[in-house]
This record gives C-alpha cells, sequence and structure tokens, in this order.
C-alpha cells in the first residue's frame, strides 16, 4: 500500500462513493490530514467528478450551527462544491441504491444574481449578490462508518454531500425575513424537529458571507447562477426506505422526500 497524501485521499474517498462502501476516519491512518490537505482533497475529488462529466453548480456550507461546531470544537462552518450530479428533480425517491446511509437536513438555499468573492464580504453585501432564496433539502451520505469523523476527514469527503432538492416557491430576499423564516421538519407525518433560519450562523447571510470569504481566501469567486446552500437547520434524519421526510417553511413551501 502506498504513503498517504492528498491524491490517495481523494482516490479512496471516491472509491468509497462509488462501491457505496463505509470506511473509518482517514485520519486514524494519516495524522498528517490537516485542515490544508482536506480542501486540497476535496478539490481533487472535484477535478476527477469534472474530468467525469460533471459541472459546478455551486456551493454547500456545513457545520453552520452552533451546536454542531461545539461539538466538533470549530468555530467556523466548512465548505463544500454541488455538482449537477447532485440535484435530485423534485418527486423523485432518494436513490438508495446509490448511496450508503442518507439523512435528510432542511435548508434555505439562496441563488446568486451575480458574482461574489472575498475576502471583506458582509451579511449586507453577500444578501446584495442574492437573487432568489428557496427551500431545499439536503441529502447527506458520509463515506465514514457511522458519521464519525474528525473536521478534515469531512473536509475532504466534500462535506458528506450527496444529493439535493428545491423546494416549489422562490421569493426575493426583500420579501423575507431570514432569521425568522422558520422550519417544521416530520418523519412519516410526525414533526421530529424545528428551527428558524437563526440557527444557521445567527443568520443564513451571514453564512453565505463566509462561504464567499472563505472561497476568496482560496482563489475562489461565487459565480452568479451558483446556488448556495446555507447549511442544516435542523440536525439531520436518516431517510429509510419506504418513509417520508417532509420540511415545511413558512413562506417558502414545502420540500418532500420519498426514501425510495
Amino acid at each position: 500500500m502506498s504513503e498517504w497524501n492528498v491524491e490517495r485521499v481523494a482516490t479512496t474517498l471516491l472509491e468509497a462513493e462509488t462501491s457505496r462502501t463505509d470506511r473509518g476516519p482517514i485520519t486514524d491512518e494519516w495524522p498528517g490530514l490537516d485542515l490544508e490537505a482536506g480542501y486540497a482533497a476535496q478539490d481533487l475529488l472535484l477535478r476527477r467528478k469534472q474530468d467525469a462529466g460533471e459541472h459546478i453548480i455551486g456551493v454547500k456550507l456545513g457545520l453552520t450551527s452552533r451546536a454542531k461546531q461545539q461539538r466538533m470544537g470549530i468555530d467556523s462552518p466548512l465548505t463544500g462544491w454541488l455538482t449537477d450530479a447532485m440535484v435530485l428533480p423534485a418527486g423523485v425517491p432518494v436513490p438508495q441504491g446509490e448511496l450508503i446511509h442518507p439523512r435528510a437536513e432542511p435548508e434555505i438555499v439562496f441563488v446568486l444574481g451575480r458574482p461574489l468573492r472575498g475576502p471583506g464580504v458582509t451579511a449586507a453585501t453577500a444578501m446584495a449578490a442574492v437573487e432568489s432564496v428557496w427551500a431545499g433539502v439536503e441529502v447527506i451520505d458520509s463515506r465514514y462508518k457511522d458519521f464519525t469523523f474528525t473536521l478534515p476527514d469531512v473536509v475532504a469527503d466534500n462535506a458528506s454531500s450527496a444529493r439535493f432538492v428545491l423546494g416549489p416557491v422562490g421569493r426575493r430576499p426583500e420579501e423575507l425575513d431570514l432569521g425568522l423564516e422558520a422550519c417544521l421538519l416530520e418523519v412519516d407525518g410526525a414533526i421530529v424537529d424545528s428551527a428558524t433560519g437563526a440557527a444557521v450562523q445567527g443568520h443564513p447571510a451571514e453564512a453565505l458571507a463566509l462561504a464567499a470569504n472563505d472561497l476568496g481566501r482560496r482563489g475562489v469567486t461565487l459565480e452568479a447562477g451558483w446556488l448556495v446552500l446555507t447549511g442544516g437547520m435542523t440536525d439531520a434524519v436518516f431517510i429509510e426506505p419506504g418513509h417520508t421526510v417532509a420540511a415545511h417553511f413558512t413562506s417558502l413551501g414545502s420540500v418532500v422526500l420519498q426514501g425510495g
């Protein structure tokens, strides 16, 4: 077996995703996997997917809630990439046969009307770049057993990305109070969690600004037309075959997922 390096990390995680095989944290075997190497592996994983025909359509944030950050021992979110292969059309069941142990979490989603690049982006300047706001549910699927990982592990794994679905209603940002935008999360008709947009870094605009600034330091501009998933409003719930997960938003409609 070759020594661990960024290329081996990307290859290992891509093989795990393709074969639907989870594994232990890479940091257990390679303590040298730090945050910088994690993002390098994430970018290499993206390039491999682009070489296979996928296209970047936006970015996502992870660990945006204070509770999740405290559990991971960090004070800011992480970022990952969205590609067109991750889009799950409304009404299409979650493809259980393509995933390992999918979970769902409701999110507020931005579509950018103009480019946004950090550093120096504030919540106000971030929102000025937003064209429309949507409800969304992200389907996350860690390549690590039991969703157990360190921060560099999950960064390398593209923030547990898998699929996402958008709701039916797009609104102008000035029409909404996103800090108070509420969501009820249901499993088979029973409410299991609830939150408002304030659960995401205090306000989803703060999450967008953090993404722009973090990616700006890495030389990346958030492009017009890109989607930005601002992070889970509630804890994620498992999507079991035959079960239904629904997220009901105050102003942005409902998103319903079938377990496939």
